[in-house]
């Protein structure tokens, strides 16, 4: 099992957590946890071994978020669709997706690893400026992700004729 489909499985064990996480107040108040991380992993300085408190609380809240809402009343939002492509994405084995977009997806998940880099050395240094790069990076490639991840859904759709 790949590394992407078996964290998956552990965020999002079935359908049904698949359809509550596409609520958009899911995917953004999850979306919104990395900065938090990076301040209490920061914290260490202030607050000593007291940062896992904050540490712990953030990753409960990242494994039960997308149980914690409902799905959404239709799945028309950018946040819903970027879901459901990722969806179509972890079980491109079963039903393939288009070269491009593996390719495309492929070089955005080693950006996104390559600014988690910066980011753990900036956490680990406390190098401010390598943080902040870091977040940005991740940020920047996980929005890209995203996008990529609506495009993949849209693709799949049939078209309207009018």
């Amino acid at each position: 099992m790949e590394l992407d489909k078996a964290l998956s499985k552990l965020f999002l064990p079935d359908d049904d957590s698949w359809l509550k996480h596409a609520n958009p107040w899911s995917v953004w108040s999850r979306f919104a946890t990395l900065p938090f991380i990076a301040l209490s992993i920061w914290s260490r300085v202030w607050i000593g071994w007291y940062c896992l408190i904050p540490i712990v609380i953030l990753i409960v809240w990242i494994l039960i978020n997308p149980t914690l809402f409902s799905k959404p009343k239709d799945f028309n939002s950018w946040a819903a669709r970027a879901v459901l492509g990722e969806r179509m994405f972890m079980n491109r084995k079963e039903n393939p997706i288009s070269v491009e977009h593996s390719k495309v997806i492929v070089i955005l998940n080693v950006l996104q690893s390559c600014g988690a880099l910066v980011l753990i050395y900036g956490l680990w240094s406390l190098d401010l400026s390598l943080t902040i790069h870091g977040a940005v990076y991740v940020y920047m490639a996980k929005m890209w992700f995203l996008d990529r991840m609506v495009w993949l859904h849209e693709s799949s759709m049939p078209t309207k004729s009018h």
